[in-house]
């Protein structure tokens, strides 16, 4: 059985892990692994009413609840929402701290993406890849001897190739728990995106609330096991017997080190997926 694994979610805005994998952090936490979750913006322009300055602090109380909710650390990196570039000092604030929290397992964005800081966040972390095993690169902070496997969050982008997962994670067990982290984003949830998406009413009543936003999710996550049924493993596909499979899935990236198989399954709950994909190929493996 391999040792409790190191699980390092970058995602771009202080909301976006919850809602890509916050059902698998919640099974990963279960499974005795760590997790923290990372936004490398601080979120202050996610909202149409509160002034940017003040909307900092409520993301940042919002993700603190959603971290405890789930059981697991969380950051927030101070460059700001909306203006984030692929620049040295983010690369190097990333290459900090992946080596500060040495992760076996980073999860970001894909590189082709409808918003900015999203694309920058991934090419940040794909840039920091290697040279967290660089001595001389931010050597105030040891470089890794190991360097962690990449893998991208999903989307529904298809240019220029659609998400191809290589990984998935049944979240039926912990669906109800991924919306009580979200729901703590309430700033983003019930208030931001129903208002730039003209979505209906949002009820009042946090109960109801909670129900609306399972809803929604029920769909979502319901829809990517469907649209990638063919890729599941036969395995996964039995666990949820009689309600609709919930599923968070994953692609690996090219970049970073990979997963002993052992690992893979103790993150992902079965063996690699045989499709001639990477599945994190390490550097010296493709000289």
């Amino acid at each position: 059985m391999p040792a409790p694994l190191r699980i390092l979610v970058v995602g771009a805005h202080p909301d976006d892990a919850e809602y890509k994998c916050g059902g698998s952090a919640a099974r990963w936490v279960d499974a005795g692994h760590v997790i923290k979750f990372v936004s490398v913006t601080d979120g202050r322009s996610g909202h149409h009413l509160v002034p940017p300055e003040e909307l900092v602090g409520i993301r940042l109380a919002e993700t603190r609840a959603a971290a405890n909710t789930l059981g697991i650390e969380s950051e927030v990196l101070p460059f700001p929402d909306g203006s984030l570039e692929p620049s040295l000092e983010a690369r190097r604030a990333i290459i900090r701290l992946v080596r500060e929290w040495h992760p076996d397992l980073v999860l970001t964005h894909r590189p082709n993406d409808y918003h900015p800081d999203h694309r920058y966040t991934s090419q940040i972390v794909q840039d920091a890849a290697y040279m967290v095993m660089v001595p001389h690169v931010c050597p105030e902070f040891p470089p890794l001897q190991r360097n962690p496997a990449i893998f991208y969050l999903s989307d529904g982008f298809t240019r220029p190739y659609p998400f191809t997962p290589d990984a998935f994670v049944v979240i039926n067990p912990t669906f109800d728990r991924k919306i009580k982290a979200m729901a703590c984003h309430r700033s983003q949830f019930f208030e931001w995106l129903p208002h730039v998406e003209g979505q209906a009413e949002v009820p009042s009543d946090p109960a109801k609330r909670e129900v609306w936003l399972s809803n929604r999710m029920k769909a979502h996550d319901g829809d990517l096991g469907r649209r990638h049924r063919e890729r599941i493993p036969a395995r996964l596909r039995k666990i949820s017997t009689g309600e609709p499979l919930l599923l968070e899935a994953f692609e690996a990236c090219e970049y970073g080190g990979r997963l002993t198989p052992g690992e893979f399954r103790s993150v992902f709950g079965h063996d690699p997926l045989e499709t001639g994909s990477p599945t994190g190929i390490g550097q010296a493996e493709r000289e």
